[in-house]
């Protein structure tokens, strides 16, 4: 294995770690105004994720700089094509942040709601983009022999990409009502449980809608071959299997295989792309991979004793932090946020 398919993998492990963790902090946002009927419920709710969440987003901009890196040319041209795209993004998430910081600074219902909402568009935003994006990248992009993006805006919105970005806003709303039932109590328990199990059928329907249409958008399956492996199977029957655990209320299974869900969905997309990592729909031999997108030999070796040494120190640190703060949230103790 050279440097190039190292990186290629590690940058995957980032998306994993990003998708699993930030996932259910989307989800969370998007349900808060649903879910917290009364403004002790929306704090409780904003607490569960209170000291997760801008840990959580630092996975993004690891995975965003290793790019840049380690694939210069697929950041430019990644970046250059979804442009738009990726600045509602860092907009909204820009907004999400300042309105969980500022929501409580003023005790006053109206100010507070809105701050609300902004948390709920801060979270959906991405969740949606997030699909659309990954749906282009695996369909393919309109890319010449300079690696130029030649599209535009209006190119990503195309249906599969549309599906895809649904796909994953309702497995992340999935993921994040799960996770509340987990870190609620009381009332705010019960309806995590019932907004899980009535999300559960449209998330996972929709899931295996969008695979199937995969087969006809995509090259993933001609990639991966007759025998695709044991990965994308166990993606399917993961998410199946959380419809029975949350009706016999087995929550931190649940969590654990829409987790399992994300984690193979987006190993089984890196499997499909390699060694490209973005495809061009204009001529395939235009597509970019880790060779011709990829920074100098010398580079990719620093960039690696790098990450040896840093990696565990920040996976050790994140790991304790939820340890730590592992306890339930309830709406009658101290609320930071």
């Amino acid at each position: 294995m050279d440097l190039n398919t190292i990186w290629f993998v590690l940058i995957a492990v980032l998306f994993i770690g990003f998708f699993f963790l930030e996932g259910f902090d989307y989800g969370v946002g998007i349900l808060l105004p649903f879910l917290g009927k009364e403004d002790r419920e929306r704090r409780a709710i904003i607490n569960s994720i209170g000291t997760f969440w801008d840990g959580n987003e630092v996975w993004m901009l690891t995975a965003g700089g290793a790019m840049f890196a380690a694939f210069p040319n697929w950041y430019a041209t990644l970046f250059s094509g979804f442009y738009l795209a990726l600045v509602v993004m860092l907009l909204a998430l820009i907004a999400r942040g300042v309105a969980f910081e500022y929501r409580s600074k003023k005790d006053d219902p109206v100010w507070r709601n809105r701050w609300d909402w902004v948390i709920f568009a801060g979270s959906f935003i991405p969740a949606l983009l997030w699909g659309v994006a990954i749906s282009n990248i695996i369909r393919g992009v309109p890319i010449d022999d300079k690696m130029n993006f030649t599209g535009n805006f209006f190119t990503l919105l195309n249906p599969y990409s549309l599906i895809g970005g649904i796909a994953s806003l309702l497995l992340f709303t999935l993921h994040g009502s799960i996770f509340l039932s987990l870190k609620l109590s009381d009332n705010l328990l019960d309806g995590a449980r019932k907004v899980a199990k009535k999300l559960w059928l449209p998330a996972t329907i929709l899931l295996f809608i969008y695979v199937i249409l995969g087969y006809f958008e995509t090259d993933m399956f001609s990639k991966l071959g007759v025998n695709p492996g044991v990965i994308p199977i166990l993606a399917g029957l993961a998410i199946l299997s959380v419809g029975y655990l949350l009706k016999i209320q087995k929550e931190g299974w649940a969590f654990v295989m829409t987790g399992i869900t994300i984690a193979f969905s987006t190993i089984t997309i890196f499997m499909g792309l390699f060694p490209r990592v973005m495809v061009s729909s204009t001529n395939p031999d235009w597509s970019l991979t880790i060779y011709n997108a990829s920074s100098s030999p010398y580079t990719l070796k620093v960039m690696t004793i790098v990450a040896v040494i840093f990696v565990p120190i920040v996976l050790a640190y994140q790991a304790w932090s939820y340890w730590i703060f592992r306890k339930r949230v309830s709406t009658k103790q101290k609320l930071e946020y």
